[in-house]
């Protein structure tokens, strides 16, 4: 079989946190636990020798590593993970956004908030949209859980407006968890539109062309999961 040369010539670029034994994802909850349900030792009494197997076992809560939010998980009669159709997860036109932060307000301040002036005049229509912040780069430190940048209500109104398919982030919580309210996962849950958390290397993208991909397992009864959220460059 002869391969076109847009299949030789693509890049899969993982966007994706290694979950690990006790990983803190988000403050205040538990870590995963990784464990063996059944070592390669003890499967040898179920086989032929020679032939082994291990079965492992994980006890996590549904915001670990890097995830994704289906409607569920902020309204009772939203779509669960069984319930979101697989265009509104994989293979996606992606655009990506850099908000970036390094500039101090005056009172030395690194400016945190994302607002709709971010995203005007860049296509986000039935898009992923990636905002790439950077701050994955303080994963697994305290700094990570910290004054993280997130994106404002006017923001998630503009991305919902304009009928984006899905929104990414590289930060702790795309809402400003100081706010109750969490503005940016009630509008955008509430157009259908699943956010990914966690994300990680949004800089090894382009600004578009690319597809991006982050499905869940189909899990009925739960509005949150990890994914493996990729692009196809």
């Amino acid at each position: 079989m002869t391969l076109s040369p847009m299949s030789v010539n693509r890049q899969l670029i993982d966007l994706s946190h290694t979950i690990e034994d006790g990983l803190i994802t988000y403050e205040g909850l538990p870590a995963p636990i990784i464990c063996e349900y059944l070592s390669r030792e003890q499967s040898r009494a179920h086989y032929a020798p020679g032939t082994e197997f291990q079965i492992g076992k994980i006890e996590m809560v549904a915001n670990t590593g890097t995830y994704l939010d289906s409607p569920f998980h902020r309204y009772e009669d939203g779509k669960d993970l069984s319930q979101l159709e697989l265009s509104s997860l994989a293979d996606l036109d992606g655009v990506v956004v850099r908000a970036k932060r390094e500039e101090q307000s005056a009172k030395g301040e690194v400016q945190r908030a994302i607002d709709a002036n971010a995203f005007k005049g860049i296509e986000v229509k039935g898009g992923a949209v990636l905002i790439h912040t950077g701050w994955d780069s303080h994963w697994r430190t305290n700094q990570y859980f910290e004054k993280h940048p997130f994106i404002t209500e006017d923001a998630a109104q503009f991305l919902a407006d304009e009928g984006a398919a899905l929104v990414g982030i590289d930060s702790y919580n795309i809402d400003d968890t100081a706010d109750l309210l969490r503005p940016a996962h009630s509008i955008l849950l509430a157009a259908g539109i699943p956010i990914v958390e966690h994300m990680c290397n949004l800089d090894q993208l382009p600004l578009k062309g690319f597809k991006f991909f982050a499905v869940p397992v189909k899990v009925k009864g739960m509005g949150t999961f990890p994914v493996r959220a990729f692009a196809v460059v």
